[in-house]
């Protein structure tokens, strides 16, 4: 055969190729789940996603955890939030490097203006502009973190938590660039490590994990804890104060529904399509 019909047919075949698939290709870009497929049969709906409402207002089925955070409270009990935050740091073996740069946290402050740059701060209450709100990984219910992680160390489990698995990160940081919380936290030097013979994590907890240099890590909403019955660790510190609620989101009986069915709350950038299951109450 010679090289212009070995061309010509080459030419050909990609041709066809690309007529028969340009519409299964355009339907997946453009997400269109009812479109004909190339034998002109219908394709089946995808499935709503965990814990999200379901078509023609289904309630939706199995767990999602998720947690309220009632600010004002915290406002209300100086060195509640530290408190918070110490209970959750030691149980997890999270290293303290002694500076910002190389921080690792799973649960910390921030102020109003960070924690919702998309809302107004024009003309915003003295004291909700003073507070720190205390942030951690929202555990989205679309969580782009997920999505982009090519070794799924970072995966959504069945109660709508999203873990990681310390094995299997390999360091990329691709969830890092994907979540838009700055939830996630890269551990640059070895947290078994010290300086100056002042070791990096100052009590050690033999019953949770540490980690490795060149692994990211972040809040787990205590799964381990919530398996054996218990709540997270910085709800439980709250004790009675009101300060922080727990539950399943999707049982309306439960005491972190009924919260938000009584009060007006809000998310972090809620715009972005993740569906975060942390509320504010400010």
């Amino acid at each position: 055969m010679d090289n212009s019909r070995r061309k010509f047919l080459k030419i050909a075949g990609i041709s066809a190729v690309a007529t028969v698939g340009a519409p299964a290709a355009l339907n997946l870009l453009t997400g269109n789940a009812h479109a004909s497929s190339g034998h002109g049969a219908p394709q089946a709906a995808a499935p709503a996603a965990h814990g999200a409402p379901a078509a023609h207002g289904e309630a939706p089925t199995g767990k999602r955890y998720g947690m309220v955070i009632d600010a004002r409270k915290f406002h209300a009990n100086p060195g509640l939030a530290e408190k918070c935050i110490e209970a959750c740091h030691t149980n997890y073996n999270v290293p303290d490097f002694g500076n910002k740069k190389d921080e690792i946290k799973w649960l910390w402050k921030m102020p109003f203006a960070n924690a919702f740059p998309e809302h107004s701060h024009y003309k915003k209450d003295h004291t909700v502009h003073s507070m720190d709100f205390l942030v951690t990984c929202n555990h989205c219910d679309k969580p782009p973190c997920v999505r982009a992680c090519p070794t799924k160390a970072t995966f959504k489990n069945k109660d709508g938590i999203v873990m990681m698995d310390f094995h299997r990160c390999i360091g990329c940081r691709f969830c890092m660039a994907a979540c838009p919380y700055g939830a996630r936290s890269f551990n640059w030097r070895d947290p078994r490590g010290s300086e100056n013979g002042v070791p990096f994590i100052k009590k050690l907890n033999h019953d949770f994990p540490t980690r490795m240099r060149g692994v990211v890590e972040k809040c787990s909403f205590c799964a381990l804890r919530l398996a054996e019955g218990k709540l997270p660790l910085c709800v439980e510190a709250t004790g009675d104060t009101g300060a922080m609620f727990f539950g399943d989101l999707n049982d309306p009986h439960s005491d972190v529904s009924k919260v938000l069915q009584s009060k007006f709350t809000i998310q972090r950038k809620p715009a972005l399509g993740t569906t975060p299951s942390v509320f504010y109450i400010i």
